[in-house]
């Protein structure tokens, strides 16, 4: 019934550079990722060979240094990038996110000998990262991680497993936090460890209600070797790199969140206009109309406060707090808006031959994944308020 091509999304892009990077983003999500989305989510196929295409066209380092072989481009730019991306398969968007939140250690903390031999491949060689944070028992209590890494001459001996990890099993590099030192937050370390090491493996992948394409793992790190020489940042510096890291990567999942609803809202509106009852268009009663502009409204409040905290990042000012709030609207705001798009559709909205059952299922990992929203809701308070007592 809806049209398949959804109106594009007017953008305000700073350079003629990144027009021409968004249209080349918009082609190819038509070509490449779109038509097979439907299906190979249906069938939990990860598109890995698509992956290979993006670094190929520069999409994998697009925030990092040109120097060693990223894009060199703006985050507002980079978000609008995976806004698009993730219209056409959230798998995809969220693959991309997930990817740079994987490089950010390395490319922020670590040595300049390290970027020189290791981040031309991450950024454009083909390279697919995943980053290993959360363990079965620490999830939003990070700082109570318990894999251990073990200092052996030159070496670091790793051992303990890691849950959640997107990617787990696929990826050619994982970025792990481990034990080196006491309990708590300055304790931990970050290593940059080979996919191939020997002594890592993964577990098959969660069986989830949704993103079933876009693998997620338990990581297995039984006693794997780590050179001294891809430790990233001082002994202890750990904790904080992966927030510093978050930061970034909550952006990330807030325009992945957004351009899922801009995807849903889209679905919507197609339908609405050529659905037809009571003699007229769906679209002309006024109680859904009124649901359509509350739809398009969250999406345009996500997409800003999104970007804003992105340009506030690009200049070089704090944006832990807007960081949070984004992730916190917008993924919220994808939860209401594909909610709102299957109810939309009536009962089509609620069979597998629409994408809104789809978007609706998606969005619901969007709100717990990188900090669950209520951790979100505590980042903000404490920004405001100081640290709780509770």
């Amino acid at each position: 019934m809806p049209d398949p091509a959804p109106r594009q999304v007017e953008r305000q892009l700073p350079t003629d550079e990144a027009r021409d990077l968004i249209a080349l983003v918009r082609d190819m999500a038509r070509r490449e990722i779109a038509p097979d989305a439907a299906e190979e989510e249906d069938a939990g196929r990860f598109p890995r060979e698509l992956f290979g295409l993006l670094s190929e066209s520069g999409l994998l380092g697009l925030p990092y240094d040109v120097a060693h072989g990223g894009g060199g481009q703006p985050y507002e730019v980079y978000l609008q990038v995976l806004e698009e991306l993730a219209m056409a398969r959230l798998t995809v968007g969220l693959g991309v996110s997930v990817h740079t939140l994987a490089c950010h250690a390395l490319a922020n903390h670590g040595t300049e000998a390290q970027r020189a031999a290791h981040l031309p491949a991450m950024l454009g060689g083909g390279l697919l990262g995943a980053y290993c944070l959360s363990e079965p028992s620490s999830g939003s209590d990070a700082a109570a991680l318990r894999t251990k890494a073990v200092r052996q001459g030159d070496d670091w001996i790793v051992t303990g497993t890691k849950a959640w990890t997107t990617h787990g099993g696929v990826a050619d590099f994982y970025t792990v936090f481990a034990r080196t030192g006491g309990e708590g937050a300055r304790g931990i370390t970050a290593f940059l460890v080979p996919g191939d090491a020997e002594g890592l493996s993964a577990s098959p992948p969660e069986r989830k209600m949704g993103l079933k394409g876009s693998p997620t793992a338990q990581v297995h790190f039984d006693g794997v070797r780590v050179a001294d020489g891809r430790r990233l940042g001082d002994e202890g510096q750990g904790f904080a790199i992966a927030l510093s890291a978050l930061d970034s990567g909550r952006l990330g999942i807030a325009a992945c969140a957004t351009g899922l609803a801009q995807a849903a809202l889209d679905e919507a509106v197609a339908y609405a206009t050529v659905r037809r009852q009571f003699g007229r268009r769906i679209a002309d009663f006024q109680g859904l109309r009124f649901l359509l502009a509350d739809m398009a409204t969250r999406v345009e409040a996500g997409r800003a406060l999104c970007l804003s905290a992105a340009r506030l990042r690009d200049a070089g000012r704090p944006f832990s707090r807007q960081a949070a709030m984004a992730k916190l609207l917008c993924t919220d705001g994808a939860m209401k808006v594909t909610t709102d798009a299957v109810q939309v559709l009536g009962g089509y909205g609620y069979t597998a031959d629409f994408p809104a059952e789809r978007y609706l299922r998606e969005a619901k990992a969007l709100q717990i994944v990188e900090g669950t929203n209520q951790i979100q809701r505590m980042v903000i308070a404490r920004h405001l308020v100081g640290p709780g007592t509770g």
